[in-house]
């Protein structure tokens, strides 16, 4: 037979009773499920770039209006755009550009407007 236990002393947490889990599942011992390969690139760049800039290399520079520009991936623009001062050639840009002026060859490239310029360093 068991003897009483004296007041004021407990006999401990029932190893035997279940363990309260909180609400949340238990880790599974097993293996984590495998990694899928991919499923191929994404339909859309992740990096959406505004249309209505560019930057790249003066490929052809003076006193304006007429300017040249070369991006990273080889695009040759052909810039118009009064009042914008002297860009001496191979200075790295940033530029606006808006629709074409009528009327105007500023050389070969894709002809657009030239809104702002800044250089890159």
């Amino acid at each position: 037979m068991s003897s009483p236990v004296p007041a004021g002393d407990s006999p401990g947490p029932d190893p035997t009773a279940p363990v309260p889990t909180s609400g949340r599942t238990p880790l599974s011992a097993g293996e984590p499920p495998a990694a899928r390969p991919p499923t191929g690139p994404p339909r859309r760049p992740s990096d959406q770039r505004r249309p209505d800039m560019l930057a790249g290399r003066i490929s052809r520079g003076g006193d304006g209006p007429c300017y040249g520009l070369v991006t990273d991936d080889g695009r040759e623009y052909a810039l118009y755009g009064t009042g914008l001062g002297a860009w001496p050639t191979g200075t790295w840009v940033r530029v606006t550009v808006g629709p074409p002026p009528d009327d105007v060859n500023c050389g070969p490239g894709i002809l657009v407007g030239l809104v702002a310029i800044s250089r890159v360093d």
